[in-house]
Order: structure tokens, then sequence, then C-alpha cells
């Protein structure tokens, strides 16, 4: 059971990270602050787009952290690490895909942040709690 609350914590840490990005991207289209997709941006709009991928990163992996049942960090980690590979993953892919994919430097600089953000929103979350206080949560959950 503890492994599928290790995965169901990275999986909804991701969602959430995810879901705000995408549903972020489609209101700033609709306020007419992004262009339609497909259309180039200028870099200080994937600016912004990397500011608030960056902010919901740090809470999809807050989210991890805090629904894993023990080792947040950990958990928040390879959230992060996840999310490094997706991000390789899609520079590689839309490298000499044109402009519409924006600069070179936005899908490195999302890379780049993968793992920072990560720790931040699993240091938060240990903050929140300290880290001895989920080591006694733990133990007094269990009986001992």
């Amino acid at each position: 059971m503890s492994i599928l609350r290790s995965v169901g914590a990275v999986v909804t840490g991701a969602a959430t990270g995810i879901a705000l990005s995408i549903g972020t991207d489609m209101a700033l289209r609709a306020a007419g602050i992004f262009p339609p997709l497909g259309q180039g941006m200028s870099d200080g709009l994937f600016v912004v787009a990397t500011a608030h991928r960056a902010v919901f990163g740090i809470l999809g992996a807050y989210v991890t952290a805090r629904l894993a049942e023990d080792r947040p960090m950990a958990h928040a980690l390879i959230l992060g690490g996840l999310g490094l590979m997706a991000t390789v993953a899609g520079a590689v892919e839309t490298w000499d895909k044109g402009p519409e994919f924006g600069p070179k430097w936005y899908p490195l600089a999302l890379a780049v942040l993968a793992m920072p953000q990560a720790w931040l929103g699993g240091r938060l979350r240990e903050s929140q709690v300290g880290v001895a206080g989920l080591a006694s949560s733990k133990a007094a959950g269990s009986g001992t």
C-alpha cells in the first residue's frame, strides 16, 4: 500500500503543476495576453510562462511532499527528476522546430529549474511541520 501512496503522491503533484500551468496559459490566451497556440511569443511572455511554471512546479512538489507517507523530500525530488527528464525531452524534440516553440533559452530554463523548484517544494513542506514532526507523527500513527 505504501508504494501506491508514493506513486499517487508523485502523480498528484505532477498533475497539480501541469493542470495549473495549462490553465494559466489558457487564461492568459483568453485574456489576450498570450497569443493563440501556434503563434510566436516575445521573450517577455516566455519569462512570464517560465515564472508561473516555476511557481506551479514548487506547488506541485509541495503537494507531492504533503501527500507522501514518509520521506517527503525524496518524493519531491523524484517529481523533480521526472520533470527534468520531461523538460529535457521537450527541449530535444522542439529544438529546431521554429519560433512558435519559443527561444532556445526557454526549454533550457525549464530544465535548469526542475530540481531547485522540487527541492523548494519539499523544503517548504519539511519546514511547515519540521522534519522531527514528520518522524514523530509517523511513529504515532504506527502505534510505536
